[in-house]
């Protein structure tokens, strides 16, 4: 018998060890000893739930060891203490803190310890606490118990199971005795029947209340079953299922019509044009005709097959089973993308064909078919570049209202997810059709027509009503004629500025419009824009009283003829910077690229191919899709890229990603440290080095010693700053030609090398450098290309010119990229700036500094007077942009014109009264104060037309960009978040309801018809001045039930008037996405009133369908440009206001709130004055 435990010592040991080093506690503790009273100091060490104790802490071999599993730790009382002894030592044992360790076993002494502080001892307690796994041995405990209770519980379910199976064989038992007993009572009834008699007769009183029974249960069943229908009637799910219905119900509508689109674009273009292609004399070839019709025969037969099994699908209605469709229609859709790749160079193929009379001719014939309804080729063929979102919001309205649970829920996930794949492939090429379809569009709308709109390349920016005032010679207003010239009605413009060109035309009493013969297309290359007059022209002091600083004027300098003026006068204050902002954006934008193509052939070994040319000089950038917030912001401060659209697109939509002080931040770092906030990238697009370009000069066998510069030119300046001294830049210049000569060649090692220039028009001397040359005071008034003063934030076109004065075709000029651009940024102001010498010119960090500050102030100028708002709204944003202003002009190195451009942006943004602001509703309502208001009768139709539009425009444009953003209109708080959207809404609904309530205060058939035929006049004259919002508020008070339904009084209005009113209603139905007021939308010129809601269902979807961030947290870009170019789209009809004026008496009978009954009275009006007829 064994009566020891083996112990290992070595494992003790070994785990004493790790006790000392990573014990979870250690420290000194007071033992107490076996003997009473007496307490020994050790070591102690826990590791664990073992707890060693040493007698000193150097001591490497444990003197006991305590295995904590299953104690208990408890505080002790101090034991008694004799009055032995000094006090403080009393005392000091007294504040010692005493607690005992129980074991559960028995046999184990409890083990007492003490310790000098209270703190060190409650944390002992706690860890021992934890040693001995006491919350573990309970939660063993309960489950142990949880076990047996278990195992009871199963055992006696054994039980009652034999028990019940024992009950179920007696009872087959029993029932098997019980068929017998019935078999043998049948045949003996069978035996007895013949010898019975027939029964008698049921009793009448019997059958009657067998048949009043009969009746109640039918009565009670039908009644539950009733019941039953009604509640699933308005459940949840019944109303998601009809909405899921309807959904299905309109995408067979819709795809009904899609096909019928592509079948007339088949059948009514694209095969007739194949007979023609193959006529003796076509006005058109084969591939043509194949290049505009890419794949739209195989997608109207993908389109008939997937409309046929929509159809059948429809026959098994309820059962609505839509997965497999888009099963099969997945893979052929790829179709789509070959097509929308093809698009953009199909619609370039049809304006080149048009330029044929024939065929253009009859193509005219083709379109004049009654089936295409006045539709143009253009339009069919862009038809199916929206099919593909069409499916994507179909799909994601199917899967909002398909329960998780529903058959084909996973398969219409899996057919939306490969859409949007698809959708997104095709997104960019999407946009490129829209500018296209848009630049036609006007292209149209000029009778003379206009070739520069068929370049691709060309951008949309903005379009407006602007007024031109006469010039004369060298740019000087004519004051004689201003005085007799009405400039309203004679000098009004129709202005389009797009990213290369800016188009003026006037237009006709029949709406068409025509190109100025002088100045009508001002390329901008050669444009120069003077934001604010010089101080020290009489001249434009004058214009600036005179038109209250509303004017602002492009210097255009073509090369082949005169250089002259145009002066525009813009409608206020803030849409004269909104022009210029755009204007000088594009301009920028041109300046930018040229260098890029400087900088591109300067630092290549080879020549640069004709695509990569043509690519560079497309004035575009690479658009973002997906981008950190970080690279965003880089983005917007990039040197190497200058996009209009990705600066609106960022202002517009910064605060769903950022905030106002991170933006201003980030300027204020690029404005500060240039080089470290910069990204490196960027600057070495302006410090590349050329150290293989001087090897093949030395040699002299470059193969660029003859290079032609590609449209837009390369940059170069020629200007006055005053009539007193004139400062003139040329890159051509001979090193010696003038006195004071500044040589960029040699001053620093950044620029590019001498190339020597060879043309065929003149022989130049052999050494031609690019020079900065200050022409003399005496002579700065006889030169012949002197332009008027520029704005310091428009570009100065580099001109090549020879010694002798003259353009050369064929240059090289040997000023580096970075300089250039330098040049070009900075360009001569009014006299040269101080320090302006060889060394700082050229200078790397004053280069970058320079650039750095135009593109800060380039920003804050566009952001200042586009988007005023932010600024209004946040003080401390405002104080921040004023300080950075305010510290920008204390810089010494500042150009004049920097400081020029600095302070007008400080002046546009301190300005707090401004004499063009526009008037509120509630102005209007306080000053609509009239003893009486004028009654219905005796307004005309064109007064309410003209009053309902200034008002609807009023409260429309009164609406801040900022509510567009988050769907802020469908929130619960949407009076907080977007008041003026949900004032918008109540003033349709207020003004829908006077349309309605004054018709129905008539109690005469002929007078309500009366009043229904003024309306709808006014409903047209709102069509004539572009109010589409009062076009539906009217109709739509016209169809509302109280109204419709009166048949006599309907039977008494005009036929003319009925028809005039189903064209109205076409023309702003919500069909297809309201297809009709957006396609008259794009052919009408501000100022206009569209329909809010529209605009509200495109950022619906576009909010919903899309996310904000992608999964790797990256900005969706994407998503912040469309909802950008709608945002643009609204601010555009915003902008340009109306020339009406303002009627007291007029509007306070349209704002008189105790006209309008509400809608359940006007219902019972209804059936007072017709009432139902019985069934």
């Amino acid at each position: 018998m064994q009566k020891s435990v083996r112990y290992n010592e070595g494992h003790a040991l070994y785990l004493a060890l790790l006790a000392r080093k990573e014990g979870t506690k250690r420290g000194f503790l007071s033992k107490k000893a076996a003997e009473a009273s007496r307490w020994h100091e050790k070591w102690f060490a826990l590791y664990q739930n073992v707890l060693f104790y040493f007698e000193g802490e150097q001591s490497c071999r444990p003197a006991g060891m305590y295995l904590l599993e299953g104690c208990s730790c408890e505080r002790t009382p101090a034991p008694p203490r004799t009055n032995a002894g000094p006090a403080g030592a009393r005392d000091a044992l007294d504040k010692q803190y005493y607690f005992t360790v129980l074991f559960g076993h028995d046999g184990q002494k409890p083990l007492e310890l003490r310790c000098e502080e209270e703190q060190a001892g409650k944390e002992w307690m706690e860890a021992i606490h934890q040693a001995s796994y006491a919350d573990i041995l309970i939660e063993r405990e309960v489950l142990m118990q949880k076990y047996i209770h278990l195992v009871q519980i199963v055992e006696t379910e054994k039980i009652a199971t034999n028990q019940l199976r024992h009950q179920l064989e007696d009872q087959d038992t029993e029932i098997e005795r019980l068929k017998s007993e019935i078999v043998a009572l049948n045949k003996t009834k069978e035996r007895m029947r013949p010898y019975h008699t027939h029964q008698e007769e049921e009793d009448p009183d019997i059958k009657k209340i067998k048949k009043v029974q009969s009746f109640m249960r039918g009565w009670l069943c039908r009644r539950k079953w009733k019941t039953i229908v009604q509640d699933y009637i308005c459940s949840p799910h019944a109303e998601s299922m009809r909405k899921r219905n309807q959904i299905v119900f309109t995408m067979v509508e819709a795809e009904t019509e899609y096909v019928h689109q592509l079948y007339i674009l088949v059948n009514g273009f694209l095969r007739p044009l194949r007979m023609a292609a193959s006529s003796k004399k076509p006005p058109i070839s084969h591939d043509d005709v194949s290049s505009i019709f890419l794949n739209s025969e195989t997608i109207m037969f993908l389109h008939e097959i997937f409309h046929q099994g929509l159809k059948a699908r429809l026959a098994n209605w309820p059962t609505l089973v839509l997965a497999d469709l888009f099963d099969i229609l997945l893979p052929m859709l790829n179709i789509y993308q070959e097509f929308v790749r093809n698009h953009q160079y199909s619609l370039q193929v049809l304006a080149n064909c048009k330029q044929n009379r024939d065929f253009d001719k009859l193509l005219k014939q083709y379109e004049a078919n009654p089936a295409c309804e006045g539709r143009m080729l253009e339009t069919f063929l862009t038809y199916p570049m929206f099919q593909i979102p069409r499916y994507i919001i179909t799909l994601h309205e199917l899967l909002a209202h398909t329960p998780h649970e529903h058959v084909e829920r996973k398969s219409l996930e899996f057919a939306k997810s490969k859409l949007e794949e698809l959708s997104r492939v095709m997104h960019d090429e999407v946009s490129d059709t829209e500018n296209i379809r848009k630049n036609l569009a006007i292209e149209r709308m000029i009778v003379e027509g206009c070739d520069i709109l068929l370049d691709t390349s060309q951008t949309f920016i903005r379009q407006g009503s602007l007024i031109q005032v006469p010039s004369v010679e060298r740019g000087r207003l004519s004051k004689v004629r201003l005085g007799s010239l009405s400039l309203k009605k004679e000098g009004e413009r129709q202005c389009f500025l797009f990213t290369k060109h800016f188009l003026i035309c006037t237009r006709s009493s029949g709406g068409k419009l025509h190109l100025l013969k002088t100045g009508g297309v001002l390329s901008l290359v050669q444009c120069t824009l003077i934001e604010e007059p010089d101080a020290s022209d009489d001249d434009s002091k004058g214009s600036g009283h005179m038109f209250g600083h509303l004017d602002f004027k492009i210097v255009v300098e073509p090369p082949d003829a005169a250089s002259f003026t145009v002066v525009l006068l813009a409608p206020s204050r803030q849409e004269k910077a909104a022009w210029m902002s755009d204007i000088s954006q594009c301009v920028d934008n041109i300046r930018c690229n040229g260098l890029m193509t400087i900088v591109f052939e300067e630092n290549s070994k080879v020549t640069v191919p004709h695509m990569i040319n043509k690519t560079l000089n497309s004035c575009k950038v690479p658009q973002i899709r997906y981008a950190s917030v970080e690279r965003l912001l880089e983005r917007l401060t990039d040197l190497r890229f200058l996009s209009i659209d990705f600066l609106n697109t960022f202002l517009h939509t910064y605060r769903i990603f950022t905030t106002a002080t991170v933006v201003l931040a980030k300027l204020s770092d690029i404005y500060k440290r240039p080089f470290t906030s910069i990204p490196v990238r960027s600057l070495e697009l302006f410090f590349a080095t050329s150290q293989n370009n001087r090897e093949h000069l030395v040699d002299g066998k470059s193969p660029r010693l003859c290079r032609k510069f590609s449209s837009p030119p390369p940059l170069a300046v020629s200007r006055t700053s005053s009539p007193v001294r004139a400062r003139k830049l040329s890159l051509t210049s001979s090193l010696n030609s003038r006195v004071g000569a500044l040589d960029l060649t040699n001053s620093s090692s950044s620029s590019s090398p001498t190339t020597t220039t060879h043309s065929p028009a003149a022989s130049p001397p052999p050494h031609n450098a690019a020079v900065l040359e200050s022409a003399p005071a005496d002579k700065a008034g006889d030169s012949a290309d002197m332009s008027p003063c520029r704005s310091p934030t428009t570009p100065r076109h580099l001109r090549y010119r020879q010694p002798g004065g003259q353009v050369a075709d064929s240059t090289h000029c040997s000023v580096s990229p970075a300089s250039a651009f330098a040049i070009a940024t900075a360009a001569a102001g009014h006299g040269s700036p101080p320090g302006f010498n060889n060394e700082r010119t050229c200078d790397k960090e004053f280069i970058i500094r320079r650039t750095a500050t135009n593109r800060v102030l380039n920003v804050l100028r566009h952001w200042v007077s586009k988007h005023a708002q932010d600024f209004e709204l946040n003080n401390e944003l405002k104080m921040n942009v004023l300080n950075l202003l305010e510290e920008v002009l204390r810089d010494p190195d500042l150009l004049p014109q920097e400081r020029k451009a600095t302070a007008n942006i400080l002046r546009a943004l301190s300005q707090d009264d401004q004499d063009d602001i526009h008037l509120k509703l509630e102005d209007i309502i306080q000053m609509t104060d009239c003893p009486k208001a004028e009654c219905f009768e005796t307004l005309s139709a064109m007064e309410l037309a003209e009053q309902i539009t200034l008002l609807d425009h009023i409260v429309f444009r009164s609406i801040p960009y900022e509510e567009f953003l988050g769907q802020g209109w469908m929130k619960l708080d949407k009076n907080e978040r977007t008041p003026y959207i949900m004032k918008t809404s109540q003033h349709f609904n207020e003004m829908s309801n006077l349309v309605a309530s004054q018709i129905m205060n008539y109690a005469d058939v002929s007078s309500r018809a009366n009043a229904i035929e003024k309306w709808v006049a006014v409903a047209d004259i709102c069509r004539c001045l572009h109010n589409y919002n009062g076009v539906l508020e009217i109709t739509s008070a016209l169809n509302r039930s109280a109204i419709y339904r009166l048949k006599k009084t309907w039977a008494k209005v005009s036929k003319q008037t009925k028809a005039l009113m189903d064209k109205l209603q076409k023309t702003v139905s919500s069909e297809g996405r309201f297809k009709n007021l957006r396609e008259t939308l794009k052919n009408c010129n501000p100022p206009a009133v569209p329909y809010l809601g529209m605009y509200l269902t495109d950022l619906a979807f576009i909010e919903e369908g899309t996310p904000n961030f992608t999964e790797e947290g990256l900005v969706n870009f994407s998503k912040m440009r469309m909802i950008s170019h709608i945002i643009r789209e609204i601010r555009q009809f915003q902008q340009t206001a109306y020339r009406i004026d303002q009627q007291p008496k007029v509007i306070q009978y349209l704002l008189d709130k105790a006209l309008v009954i509400d809608e359940d009275t006007l219902y019972e009006l209804s059936l007072k004055i017709e009432p139902r007829l019985p069934a």
